[in-house]
């Protein structure tokens, strides 16, 4: 019984030392993006733990508090009839965006993603099968991002893919890293609320007055395009914004912005 139970613990050590997720170089303790709206002009704010994993891995959630520009991303898990009609109030009112997309929206959508890029709006990732990140290994993150960046460039020819939206809105220090380390900036948001139910759409002023509600000065919005709330209510959204003095740039615009004022931050 003795020589059973050491046999026992042995094997659990070894299982410990070979577990990629056990022995992580940083903590993997998945964690839920959130953050205290922003409401009557005031940012949104993460809190300070989540600050601090933002400002370490070069992420962001929010641009300069003290201009009034917005940045506009979509999650794009699959389609549903509504891409277009948002691609086209895009173009008709010369706004950028970008669309964080799945290998699924890639298989599925493929005029959709050829449009967009096409458009000149930026094709981010958001994992090939939308896993929980933090719980899969380290093998299997880097080819969840390698798989949607090689099918979004046979599509498009976009050879470039900066930006990452964890699936699920679940990340950890861990898969911060790892992303970080494949050329990835992770891209959370300041602005959001519930608008994937789409069985559960209720009206158009139903999106419009949520946004307009917590809009504030380097809003980045996460919005999804599987919701015809959303696809009612953007046009009037734009243009309700640009009177009120916000103007929409892109997430490149707001990474070479950042550069300018701190140029040492993507230095190697």
């Amino acid at each position: 019984m003795k020589k059973f139970i050491q046999l026992v613990l042995a094997l659990g050590v070894l299982f410990f030392i070979a577990s990629p997720l056990v022995q992580a170089e940083v903590p993997n303790t998945p964690i839920n993006w959130g953050f205290k709206k922003g409401q009557e002009g005031r940012p949104a704010d993460a809190g300070k733990e989540r600050e601090k994993l933002i400002e370490r891995y070069g992420a962001v959630y929010k641009g300069d508090p003290n201009k009034k520009e917005i940045y506009l991303t979509f999650d794009n898990g699959y389609e549903n009839g509504y891409t277009n009609q948002i691609l086209d109030v895009l173009k008709k009112e010369k706004v950028p965006a970008t669309f964080f997309v799945t290998g699924h929206y890639l298989e599925s959508a493929e005029d959709q993603v050829i449009r967009m890029v096409e458009e000149g709006h930026i094709v981010g990732n958001h994992s090939y099968y939308h896993p929980d990140l933090t719980q899969v290994d380290d093998a299997r993150v880097k080819r969840e991002l390698e798989k949607v960046q090689a099918l979004t460039y046979e599509l498009t020819g976009q050879k470039h893919m900066s930006y990452l939206r964890p699936p699920r809105g679940v990340f950890s220090e861990r898969t911060m890293k790892l992303a970080k380390d494949a050329g990835y900036t992770h891209v959370f948001w300041s602005l959001a609320f519930v608008d994937w139910n789409r069985d559960q759409q209720k009206g158009w002023e139903y999106s419009y007055n949520n946004i307009m509600r917590q809009i504030h000065p380097g809003a980045i919005l996460l919005l999804h395009t599987v919701s015809k709330d959303n696809a009612d209510a953007l046009e009037k959204v734009i243009k309700d914004l640009k009177k009120d003095g916000y103007t929409f740039k892109s997430l490149d615009d707001l990474f070479a912005d950042k550069e300018l004022d701190h140029p040492m931050l993507h230095k190697k």
